[in-house]
């Protein structure tokens, strides 16, 4: 969702090895399609269960069951019902980040050079997947994960905001330390929030309202 100057590596890049999008991308190798046909299903099993009980009522013999699947195949590929739960946590956010990316570049490709506009629109296609997977969103919003999840959320926002400040030319930063960690944080707090809205429509006012207030707090380039 952060801009920088065409052509610089950015944090919402999903093809560079040395930034992941928001820290949050872990690199992981080739699987081959059996073994990873198998780990969508449990993810998105696992998907259902927890959104529908809870983590700490959440049964692995229901996921198990939804995905088609056996217990000692889910202890293979993530070890325990909390590693499923984290795991679940790095694929969407991962996912949502790559997202950004695509719209950052197309911005970029589209002739877009200003700090400000290359990272409203990271952040509104951030906000829209936040919408479409808010089944997934809402889990985390709810709270209740495993021991320590919630300090591995705080650590991955200041990996994103380091990363964010990273991306960008040591000599000529278009935002402050303090800028990036606002607008990183309202990104943040909007992707939660908007998994609790009742419409496709109320969502994209939601959207406008937040780019709109985002906007204030930085000038446009001149054009």
């Amino acid at each position: 969702m952060h801009p920088a100057r065409p052509g610089h590596t950015v944090c919402m890049t999903d093809s560079t090895a040395s930034a992941d999008p928001v820290g949050l991308a872990r690199e992981r190798p080739a699987r081959p399609k059996r073994a990873e046909a198998t780990r969508t299903a449990l993810l998105g099993a696992a998907a259902r269960v927890f959104g529908a009980a809870g983590y700490a009522d959440a049964s692995v013999d229901d996921i198990v069951s939804h995905a088609g699947t056996s217990v000692g195949t889910l202890y293979h590929h993530f070890g325990s019902k909390a590693d499923l739960y984290v795991e679940l946590y790095l694929d969407y956010q991962s996912r949502q980040h790559h997202r950004s990316a695509r719209a950052f570049r197309a911005a970029i490709s589209g002739g877009q050079s200003d700090p400000m506009v290359l990272f409203l629109a990271g952040t509104r296609a951030f906000l829209e997947g936040a919408w479409s997977d808010r089944h997934i969103g809402k889990i985390f919003v709810s709270g209740g994960g495993p021991p320590g999840f919630d300090g591995l959320v705080r650590r991955r926002f200041r990996d994103w905001l380091d990363i964010n400040a990273e991306g960008f030319d040591q000599d000529a930063r278009p935002f402050s330390p303090t800028m990036l960690l606002v607008l990183t944080a309202i990104v943040t707090e909007a992707g939660r929030e908007i998994t609790g809205l009742r419409s496709r429509g109320e969502a994209r006012t939601f959207i406008d309202e937040v780019l709109g207030l985002m906007g204030q707090l930085h000038p446009l380039e001149a054009g």
